[in-house]
Order: structure tokens, then C-alpha cells, then sequence
């Protein structure tokens, strides 16, 4: 089985793919550097499911400091690169966007960079489906998607062209997969389902920014992880849409919520947010022919396992900073 240098393995999708890349036989050496952009309780709680499996491996580093990348592949003999290292979250990127630099682009660099010097042949790069802001729907791959309204999507479309020069220069093979508005258990606080299910719960009014007719493609995390392991195959270069092909308004995802828990939503409306998108909707064409991937898992039934795994865990979860300037 191929060994797996996993970077970024303690985030939401990273812990996923890794735990279904376990479950395959593969050998995965995990690194992750623990920022608290959020806080460092759930990075902690995914990486616990991790610890003990066959074939586990973690190091703590930074993405962005390549002299420490550099002894974990001096050491190991890594078949592929699946880069899910990232600072997410649009919102926060307008005040800070030089950390969505650094992580995004350098540190994606820095990646690219030990594969070219250690012959590692095989890389998979996480991007995302805010780089079609103001593209016909539904999103396909041949799109030019080159007028991002977000540091954050400004800083995955650079590492995008930057895995297709190390393709073209010294033939690493990429998948670059962008993804569409993930959801799932132990998922980002800053992201709405997350959210939406603490204050239903909780009885806190629910923000939201517009009329909650804006649409998402949500895809629940395990058919993401999925698809990022598939895209491991050889492809040459290749960008490829995961997303659940159905976008959701806002308010239909509330009332679904409301359903599981069997509480009603107080809602506060505010303004739209100048980096937020009006809809999101993947052609999945590609990934259904290239990779042979498609989701399975519906969005009533993520839902139903989000806010179990919500209810099951609501003693430390309540807890967790909900920070809206994220």
C-alpha cells in the first residue's frame, strides 16, 4: 500500500481522509501544526480517533517551515503528497491575510518543493469552490476561475497555478481538488452547520448574513475524503470538482436542523458579506469519469449524523468559541 505523507491530518477533512486511508491498509505519517485559528480542543478530539490505529504516524510541524518537512522526507520513502494543510475561512482572510499567504502558498510551495527534491511523484492539493465567484452555474473545471473575491481564494488560486508549474516543470503528478462547502461531525466552528446547531440548540438567535436564500453545494465529509483518496491515482494535471452536484438555500439547511433536534430557530437576519458568494453548484462530470467518485451520503442523512455526533458530545462541544468576526 502507498505510504502517505498527510499534512494538515488534524483538521476536519485531513482527520477523515486519514482515518479512511488507515482503513485501507495505508501507511499515513501525519503532521499538523495545532494553530488555534480555532480552538485546538477539536484538532485534539479528531487526532485521538487517529492515535493507536495501524499504521499511524504523527509529527507536529508547520507547513511553512520547510527545513522541518525536510527530515520527515530525507527519512521516509513517501509514494504521494496529499496537502490538506490549509487556513480556511473567507471571512477572516480579509483581516489577516497574510497568515492565508504564508500557509496557502508557501506553505504549498514548500511541499512541492521536498517532492521535486525527494522524488516523490504523486500530489494531491486541496482548493476550493470559491474560486468561480461570478461563474455561470454549474461550476465546472473549465472555467476561468481568475477573479477571486477573497484573500483566502486568492491564496488557493496561487498555490493552484503554482502545483501546475512543478507539473510541467518536473512532472509531479497533481490532482488539485476543489472542494464544495464541507459539513460533517467535529466540523470547523467558524462554518454554518456547526454553528446553526449550537444556537438551535442552545435557543440562541441564529445569524444570518442576506435573506437565507443564498445556495450551498454542502458535501458531508466522508464523500470529500473519499473522493481527496481517489484523486491519488495518476492523472497528469488535473483540476477536479467534489461537491454534492444539489445546492441547498440557507433556510432549507435551518429547517432540516430544526427537524433533528426538534427545536424551532430564532433567526437574526444581517447584511450579506462582501466575500460571501450568492450560490455554489459543482459538475461532478469529471470527477464521476476520472476518478470514479460520486457522493453517497444525502443531506438529511449528514445532518442526522452531525447533530448526533453534536448530542453526543454536547458536554465540551458547548464550549467550544464560536468567534463571528472568523
Amino acid at each position: 500500500m502507498p505510504n502517505i505523507l498527510l499534512a494538515g491530518v488534524a483538521g476536519f477533512i485531513g482527520a477523515q481522509t486519514a482515518a479512511q486511508l488507515l482503513a485501507g491498509g495505508h501507511v499515513v505519517t501525519g503532521v499538523d501544526d495545532l494553530n488555534d485559528y480555532y480552538d485546538p480542543r477539536l484538532k485534539e478530539w479528531r487526532l485521538r480517533q487517529l492515535f493507536g490505529k495501524e499504521g499511524f504516524t504523527f509529527q507536529k510541524a508547520d507547513i511553512t517551515d520547510r527545513e522541518e518537512l525536510r527530515g520527515l522526507l530525507r527519512q521516509n520513502a513517501f509514494d504521494a503528497v496529499i496537502n490538506l494543510a490549509a487556513r480556511a475561512g473567507v471571512r477572516y482572510s480579509m483581516k489577516n491575510p497574510w497568515v492565508y499567504y504564508q500557509t496557502n502558498v508557501l506553505g504549498n510551495l514548500n511541499l512541492l518543493e521536498l517532492c521535486k527534491e525527494y522524488g516523490v511523484r504523486k500530489y494531491v492539493f486541496a482548493s476550493t469552490s470559491s474560486l468561480y465567484a461570478g461563474m455561470p452555474m454549474p461550476f465546472s473545471e473549465s472555467l476561468p476561475a481568475v477573479k477571486p473575491i477573497s484573500p483566502y481564494a486568492a491564496s488557493k488560486g496561487g498555490a493552484e497555478m503554482t502545483c501546475y508549474t512543478y507539473h510541467k516543470l518536473y512532472g509531479i503528478d497533481v490532482s488539485v481538488v476543489r472542494y464544495f462547502t464541507v459539513y460533517g461531525p467535529a466540523g470547523r466552528p467558524d462554518m454554518s452547520v456547526f454553528r446553526f446547531i449550537r444556537w438551535i440548540d442552545e435557543g440562541t438567535p441564529l445569524v444570518v448574513y442576506g435573506d437565507g436564500n443564498q445556495r450551498r453545494d454542502f458535501t458531508y465529509v466522508e464523500d470529500i475524503a473519499a473522493g481527496t483518496i481517489k484523486a491519488v491515482r495518476p492523472v497528469g494535471f488535473e483540476v477536479i470538482n467534489l461537491g454534492n452536484n444539489h445546492p441547498y438555500p440557507l433556510i432549507e439547511l435551518i429547517r432540516l436542523i430544526e427537524e433533528k433536534l426538534g427545536k424551532k430557530a430564532e433567526i437574526d437576519y444581517r447584511p450579506s458579506q462582501r466575500t460571501d458568494m450568492e450560490a455554489t453548484w459543482a459538475d461532478i462530470e469529471k470527477a464521476k469519469r476520472l476518478l470514479d467518485w460520486e457522493p453517497r451520503i444525502s443531506l438529511e442523512d449528514g445532518l442526522g449524523r452531525t447533530v448526533r455526533w453534536y448530542l453526543e458530545n454536547k458536554d465540551w462541544v458547548k464550549s467550544i468559541p464560536i468567534d463571528l468576526s472568523k
